[in-house]
């Protein structure tokens, strides 16, 4: 984390870390149906658990938990791996896929097919 990152407590701004997730989960959706036109739709309620401070080094965790016709759902956990505390668990992020014209378009992946493609990148 840089200190422009940090609140006058010296702890990471909420802000900033939902940015980051927003900006990872939206890279991990767009491996999945390798699409690159995706848009986050909604984030479910946020459970800000813990802080970092300057030094700490945070891990994202984001795993396919629903599949619809053109929308991916993600469930996201972010630790702090210096202090080995979770920080964050959001159950829903909703991703929709979308076609060249902006609108929503069936990605044909099925949440196994997904789970799979996990399994290969661990």
């Amino acid at each position: 984390m840089k200190p422009e990152d940090l609140n006058r407590n010296g702890s990471l701004f909420g802000g900033i870390l939902l940015k980051w997730i927003d900006e990872e989960a939206a890279i991990y959706t767009i491996t999945m149906p390798r699409s690159p036109y995706v848009v986050t739709k909604r984030v479910s309620e946020i459970n800000l658990i813990s802080s970092a401070r300057a030094g700490d080094i945070l891990e994202m965790g984001m795993k396919v938990v629903k599949v619809g016709r053109s929308s991916l759902t993600l469930k996201c956990d972010v630790r702090n791996t210096m202090t080995h505390h979770t920080m964050v668990m959001i159950e829903e992020i909703v991703f929709v896929n979308l076609d060249f014209s902006g609108f929503p378009a069936a990605h044909g992946k099925r949440l196994e097919d997904l789970h799979s493609i996990e399994a290969e990148k661990s």
